[in-house]
């Protein structure tokens, strides 16, 4: 179909139900199995399972559709991406798209199976063939930043709850139509800042917000370099791959020439897509910070670029070569946000100490906070997966949709609810406004607003390309 072709939604979420009639006529005609039998799933009836549909099969979804597979009581019914199959993502070897997605789905279902037969994951290029499918319950959005909100909204009016990776909007206004839209129409919605699955970063987060360290003065987050190797100024197009929609991968963004470098894993490193390291690391490091301070329903009232770099002008990349930005809250903490190796991490200090949590795990100062038990009556943070007590990278993220799925049946928030994913979003947003305007700024958190700063206001906002819109 035209990938810009109006489509209507289903508004009204189907039940189970339907779905078997429906998949048992299918499977009929196909001659497959649209369902995996109950000897994929063990103890879960296909009445207790919850079909989501995949949305986005580039570099991150190698670490998000293992997790979603992984989980017993969900199946992935569909893959969709607007490339059909390519290689050059984050590395030159990665060939990914739709086509192998549904491959890998289809592999892991039939190596389950007696038969070692299952043929029941479909693919599509338009995501919107995924919304309108009746028997998907939930969808994951694992798409570049400037797809988040258009999907996000479009998914809450089909009657579909979500998993959006971080950041998770592209702008601030981006960001409060997805509340809007995920609270109006009753939907889940879990940000993918998997590090609030972490242990070791909740319990850095617990021990600052509990006052371990005395009264927090200032907080450190890292975000790491640019890496990739921007073609620079004067760079030429080049042809677009076969198989790739790239129409509709620009989307609600504006036209401009192909170039290898825009897609894939380096959109991030471009305006029109992203907002850089800051929030592609920040979305993580910062996020932290609000957790830890208690701001997931606010943020800084003041935010000051301190000495960012950015790349010449007529490049194809953007966005800062080097982060650099203070935010100050209404309680006088100072959060410093820069450019560092690792890449991620966060430091709290305080009046009596210091903790830190990021790739090297967790350390503090003193030493005995590690193990300082956070009583009945302090604040005890949300957890994804209480019987993780030990913290490995290889654990964030399948616990992070195991929470997720938890939602979507209690109908309960998740770790990571719209709302902190949007106010997390919108502290890098604020970091990066305030690096190109190179100047202090004054932030109303209440009415989400800069202070009488009309040139700073329009920046929260932009428009999008016809025929798309919120």
């Amino acid at each position: 179909m035209n990938s810009l072709q109006p489509h209507t939604l289903v508004r009204r979420p189907s039940t189970r139900r339907d779905f078997l009639k429906t998949a048992a006529v299918l499977s009929a005609a196909a001659g497959a199995p649209l369902i995996a039998p109950s000897s994929v799933f063990g103890a879960n009836a296909p009445s207790h399972r919850i079909n989501v549909g995949f949305i986005g099969c580039g570099n991150q979804s190698t670490i998000d559709l293992p997790a979603f597979l992984g989980q017993d009581d969900c199946q992935v019914l569909a893959v969709c991406d607007v490339n059909t199959a390519s290689p050059g993502y984050r590395t030159p070897e990665q060939f990914l798209g739709r086509k192998p997605a549904q491959e890998k789905v289809n592999s892991f279902y039939a190596a389950r199976t007696a038969s070692g037969a299952y043929k029941g994951c479909e693919a599509y290029n338009d995501f919107r063939d995924v919304l309108a499918r009746k028997d998907i319950d939930a969808v994951a959005l694992i798409v570049p930043d400037h797809w988040h909100a258009l999907m996000t909204v479009m998914a809450a009016r089909a009657g579909k709850d979500i998993y959006c990776e971080k950041p998770l909007s592209l702008t601030v206004s981006q960001g409060q139509a997805m509340v809007k839209a995920v609270r109006e129409h009753q939907r889940i919605l879990q940000t993918g800042s998997h590090y609030r699955s972490s242990p070791d970063n909740r319990r850095a987060c617990e021990l600052a917000r509990n006052g371990r360290i005395g009264q927090v003065k200032r907080i450190f987050t890292q975000v790491a370099e640019i890496n990739a190797v921007d073609p620079g100024p004067g760079w030429q197009p080049t042809p677009i791959p076969e198989g790739f929609d790239y129409d509709m991968w620009l989307g609600p963004s504006p036209w401009a020439p192909y170039h290898k470098d825009r897609c894939f894993y380096r959109f991030r490193f471009n305006l029109d897509y992203s907002g850089g390291q800051v929030t592609n690391f920040g979305a993580h490091s910062n996020d932290a910070a609000q957790w830890a301070l208690g701001m997931d329903q606010s943020g800084p009232v003041e935010i000051e670029d301190q000495g960012s770099e950015w790349p010449p002008k007529g490049g194809l990349y953007n966005t800062a070569t080097k982060t650099a930005f203070c935010a100050r809250y209404a309680n006088g903490v100072e959060l410093i946000c820069k450019t560092d190796k690792p890449g991620f991490g966060i430091r709290f200090e305080g009046a009596e100490g210091w903790v830190e949590y990021g790739y090297q795990g967790l350390k503090t100062n003193p030493e005995s906070l590690k193990t300082s038990p956070i009583g009945p009556n302090e604040i005890h943070l949300p957890v994804s997966n209480p019987d993780r007590t030990e913290d490995s990278n290889t654990y964030h993220v399948p616990d992070h949709v195991r929470n997720f799925l938890d939602s979507i049946k209690s109908r309960k928030d998740p770790v990571a609810p719209v709302e902190v994913g949007h106010r997390s979003a919108t502290l890098c947003h604020l970091g990066n406004i305030s690096m190109i305007l190179k100047r202090k700024l004054r932030w109303d958190p209440v009415r989400e607003q800069f202070v009488a700063d009309e040139e700073a206001n329009r920046m929260l906002t932009r428009p999008m390309r016809a025929p798309w819109h919120l």
